[in-house]
């Protein structure tokens, strides 16, 4: 593996910054160095970890405190990271003095709700002119840094609803209209810019961003490409199938599309090209697979905290339910592979340049730990504890020394004593386990400090991981605020249930026509606005929609967020899909095209689960029915797979390809009839396709 990395350095390198700033808007912040950069890294340090603080000891904080301090942070770094224009990033320690005077109204606007909170819940919706000035200039700043941080499309959306909601009052009543509306969307923290998406990205969205940031520094990401490559590197079109495995094993724990493909990309679309895939192909399985990091479990981005606060559904159960989709999303895109890497007559890399499996899992495995104990946490935790568990894992993993032998086998005492103290504390009943947790976490950077030559865990690595999942969650806490101001006005005017009354009886006749539409829905706004966003703005809008025609709740859900997750692979606003190109050097077009068929899987499973909620394991009892479901699925998606690629064996003709398809589908919908009937059809294409290679083995690479 370190010749193939190697063979990246010197023969394609990619600038991936580069890449980063061009595609994915986040990462157009502002550069630093010097004593500015370590103010700007204290303020992001402190910030996550105040956010980590109230996790485990304020608790008992109100939620205005929480919520309002949490976006005052967020002001305050935002318009100091974010520039008004690109060009200004150019410009090393360069903040202009508007932007200062910005951070600190936008900052303030928020902490005045802090202070004076009990006066405004004893005023009510009798806000007088000063609190609606505050309202406003919050409102209007939060926008401006969402023009910065997120993009415009997000902006008009929300300026419609804000607008419809704004004829609605100043129509209604004119002389309160202005005071209503700003209490509406700023002042009331059940609904408005403070409703469930800020509230969960303070409480849960926040935590696992800074738990992504912490793993990407303990090395787990390369750990990750590495288990891949000692999976299926050597197998058929090995390079291709490492990016599939490794952006799924990514996905569990980032939630940024351009972000994984970008950094696994790097390493991997060069070694595609290099094994013989064509640009666009390369790029475009990289841009698939690391977009389906988003819907796999058990993070699955951000969008699934709040899912579970819409649905009202535990969080552990709607990981649950993601399970098989996910898979079934991830071995569509490896099998397609399989069949091109076979149509072209790939091989892959040599055995003797790739890792050991077993012995890369005895040296490096231990990594895997805070992810198991996150997943083993959500059964008995909420998602908060549960993610401030992770992190304390995540420290403690980078306790162990780098390069483990004989010689410093005793410095294995360094992690046991944090995790020592964890357990003690929470098992003996010393103290709760938020507690635990903490104890745990400032033993592992009190030990940073004496392992910082021979560990991961120093004590840079603590505050640039803390500052890495401050600016991370700038972005997304911006979007969330926006999403809050459509759910607000929403709730305000009654729009949902007009909405629902208007089009439920248009679609009546036709489930696959509110299906469709909503699909159309969520990739249009999918193509400018963020995953979170999205989804909150879908959610509120459609899924009701769904539901009252007959649709269960969760399926509903999941449908329209996976189909605000694929419009970042497909054209013509594909970012993923661009950002892959970049580094591939090809047709950023092509390669969205083929992004979008590696990744029909996503298109057709929502479908499926939608008019069959057993895929979900909705309404399945017994394990056997599960099982003979995830069987079936993973025969169809062979079929699909096959028959969208062209190619099992031999070139299939045209007709094979219909029978392939239509065997496949048969197979994925849940069902006798039609699991036995879709059977049918892909054996017989099988056997069709062994025979003309037995008959023509000329066709092979055809």
């Amino acid at each position: 593996m370190d010749e193939a990395r190697a063979f990246v350095e010197t023969e394609e390198a990619v600038d991936a910054d580069a890449i980063m700033q061009e595609f994915d808007r986040e990462s157009n912040v502002r550069v630093f160095t010097g004593w500015r950069k370590k103010v700007i890294t204290g303020i992001m340090a402190a910030f996550s970890t105040y956010m980590i603080f109230m996790a485990l000891v304020l608790q008992n904080a109100t939620k205005h405190t929480k919520l309002t301090t949490f976006m005052a942070f967020i002001m305050f770094m935002g318009y100091i990271m974010f520039p008004a224009y690109k060009k200004q990033t150019k410009k090393i320690n360069y903040v202009p003095f508007y932007d200062i005077i910005l951070a600190v109204v936008g900052a303030g606007s928020f902490l005045y709700y802090t202070i004076f909170q009990e006066d405004i819940i004893f005023m009510s919706r009798r806000i007088g002119t000063l609190q609606i000035v505050i309202a406003l200039v919050a409102i209007l700043l939060m926008v401006e840094l969402c023009r910065r941080a997120v993009g415009l499309p997000i902006i008009f959306v929300v300026g419609a609803f804000v607008a419809y909601a704004a004829f609605k009052a100043f129509s209604s009543n004119p002389q309160i209209a202005l005071r209503s509306l700003m209490y509406s969307l700023f002042y009331d923290v059940a609904n408005g810019l403070f409703s469930t998406p800020v509230y969960v990205c303070t409480t849960f969205i926040v935590l696992f961003i800074i738990l992504g940031a912490l793993l990407e520094r303990t090395g787990i990401g390369t750990f990750f490409v590495d288990l891949a490559n000692s999976i299926a590197g050597s197998s058929i079109g090995g390079p291709a199938k490492v990016a599939v495995i490794s952006s799924a094993l990514e996905g569990m724990y980032s939630g940024s599309s351009v972000a994984n493909t970008v950094g696994s990309g790097s390493i991997t679309i060069p070694l595609m090209k290099r094994t013989g895939y064509k640009p666009e192909f390369a790029a475009a399985v990289e841009a698939a697979a690391s977009t389906g990091g988003q819907i796999m479990p058990p993070i699955m981005g951000a969008a699934a905290f709040l899912m579970a606060e819409m649905t009202e559904m535990p969080y552990s159960k709607i990981a649950v339910t993601a399970i098989l989709p996910a898979l079934l999303y991830f071995m569509g895109i490896f099998i397609m592979i399989h069949f091109e890497a076979k149509k072209l007559g790939l091989k892959g890399l040599p055995k003797d340049a790739l890792p050991n499996f077993f012995k890369l899992m005895m040296k490096n495995g231990y990594l895997l730990l805070p992810i198991v104990m996150l997943v083993l946490a959500m059964n008995k935790f909420s998602a908060g504890i549960s993610a401030c568990i992770a992190i304390m894992g995540a420290l403690i993993v980078s306790l162990v020394p780098r390069e483990l032998n004989k010689k410093n086998m005793w410095q294995l005492v360094y992690p046991a004593i944090p995790a020592a103290a964890f357990l003690v504390i929470w098992l003996t009943g010393i103290a709760k386990i938020n507690v635990a947790i903490l104890a745990g976490m400032l033993i592992s950077v009190v030990l940073s400090f004496v392992t910082k030559k021979t560990t991961t865990l120093t004590p840079t690595v603590v505050v640039e991981s803390l500052e890495n999942g401050a600016r991370n969650t700038i972005g997304v806490a911006v979007a969330c605020g926006m999403a809050g101001l459509i759910s607000g006005v929403v709730t305000m005017t009654a729009l949902g249930q007009l909405l629902i009354n208007t089009l439920v009886p248009i679609a009546q006749n036709s489930t696959f026509l509110a299906l469709f539409l909503t699909m159309i829905c969520c990739i249009i706004l999918g193509m400018g606005v963020p995953t979170t966003a999205n989804y909150v703005i879908m959610a509120t809008i459609t899924a009701p929609i769904l539901i009252k025609m007959g649709i269960p709740v969760l399926a509903a859900h999941m449908f329209v967020f996976y189909f605000g997750i694929v419009a970042d692979i497909t054209p013509p606003v594909a970012l993923a899909a661009y950002a892959g190109a970049a580094i591939a050097k090809c047709n950023p077009l092509k390669t969205g095209v083929n992004a979008t068929r590696l990744a029909i899987t996503a298109f057709i499973v929502p479908y499926i689960f939608a008019y069959s909620p057993e895929m979900l394991f909705i309404g399945v009892e017994h394990w056997y029915d599960v099982a003979l479901i995830c069987v079936t699925a993973v025969i169809g998606i062979i079929g699909v797979s096959a028959g969208m690629e062209g190619y099992m064996y031999v070139k299939c003709p045209w007709w094979q390809r219909i029978l392939l398809l239509g065997g496949g589908l048969l197979c994925i919908i849940p069902g006798i009839a039609t699991d036995a009937a879709g059977f049918a059809c892909i054996a017989v294409a099988f056997v069709l396709q062994k025979l003309a290679e037995k008959k023509h083995p000329e066709l092979k690479n055809a």
